[in-house]
């Protein structure tokens, strides 16, 4: 037996060919008559002609790093921010992700808070974040912003943050910063926040270097370093190292590869499981010293050096 035709409604009569299709809510039915929503229909298209993708999106930021490994890779973390004169001066404090990945709250006492993990994007994170802010900011007091359509054209968190002020990480070692005291709460957010705690990888920001974060993921520990220098730069650093026997951190640890995030490129290095974040501290100062010193050697890379190098290039890892 053949499947049945599904006769799809007729085109609008008010819309004639070659007509713009106008612009409705994303679980409206597409006004080009398809019978799908609007979001699966012309919206789709909408979206890929409004998003471009932003390379660097928290470029210009204060600790631009430490925002990465906010969005990328550090479980339970926060940082406080302040938003222009312009915009309040209102203190805002930035997380790494919120119950159900909500992308803002504005708590019951007026706080409000951000999350930078979120389950969709339109390409620039920092128009998505600045989206969820503006949108938190203007919310009633006690109510989370929803994952919605993608934002259109608008300010940016270079545009509606205090430039100047610092971005200070507070890692956490679990969740329990979602709450505040004395704070009512629902089945939903209870049940997430146990969960996350659950599962919470710990965690530690090294204070000798910048935005190089110690983990233990099961019986593995890690070192992922967010670092702020051009791509190739870093990578030629690392192959000089590694050509010399030196791209590890300490004794029993390796190198073991890079990826990108945000466009910038991390490093990660295996360490023995022993390993506490407070051991990992002088020997990434001394490496930071090593890295500097090999990323600013101009001289053609030798054989060996361009062998390392492929080597270390081939070593794309995803570390979560």
């Amino acid at each position: 037996m053949g499947k049945k035709s599904r006769r799809q409604p007729a085109r609008p009569s008010e819309l004639a060919a070659g007509a713009p299709v106008p612009v409705v809510g994303g679980r409206e039915p597409c006004p080009c008559g398809s019978g799908k929503r609007y979001r699966l229909c012309h919206g789709r298209a909408e979206r890929e002609l409004a998003t471009r993708l932003v390379g660097r999106p928290f470029e210009g930021l204060p600790a631009e790093c430490d925002w990465i490994a906010l969005r990328e890779i550090v479980p339970a973390a926060t940082a406080t921010v302040t938003t222009t004169a312009e915009h309040g001066s209102v203190a805002v404090t930035v997380a790494s992700v919120l119950p159900m990945a909500w992308p803002a709250l504005r708590r019951a006492d007026g706080s409000v808070i951000v999350g930078l993990q979120t389950t969709s994007g339109s390409g620039d994170a920092s128009r998505d974040v600045a989206h969820a802010l503006q949108q938190a900011l203007a919310g009633e007091p006690g109510t989370p912003v929803e994952e919605g359509d993608l934002p259109g054209a608008g300010p940016r968190l270079q545009d509606l943050l205090d430039l100047s002020q610092p971005f200070d990480v507070t890692v956490h070692p679990g969740f329990d910063f979602w709450l505040q005291p004395g704070q009512e709460i629902t089945a939903d957010v209870r049940e997430s926040l146990e969960q996350a705690n659950s599962a919470v990888v710990p965690t530690a920001r090294l204070t000798s270097v910048d935005a190089a974060y110690w983990c233990r993921m099961g019986e593995r520990c890690h070192l992922r370093w967010v670092l702020p220098h051009d791509e190739s730069t870093v990578l030629d650093g690392i192959a000089r190292l590694h050509a010399s026997g030196s791209s590890a951190l300490l004794d029993g640890g390796r190198y073991v590869g890079s990826f990108r995030a945000d466009g910038l490129l991390v490093p990660v290095w295996d360490l023995p499981v022993t390993t506490e974040a407070a051991e990992l501290e002088e020997p990434a100062k001394a490496f930071g010293v090593l890295l500097d010193e090999a990323m600013a050697d101009t001289a053609p890379l030798t054989a060996e050096q361009r062998r390392a190098r492929a080597g270390v290039v081939s070593r794309q890892v995803t570390l979560r």
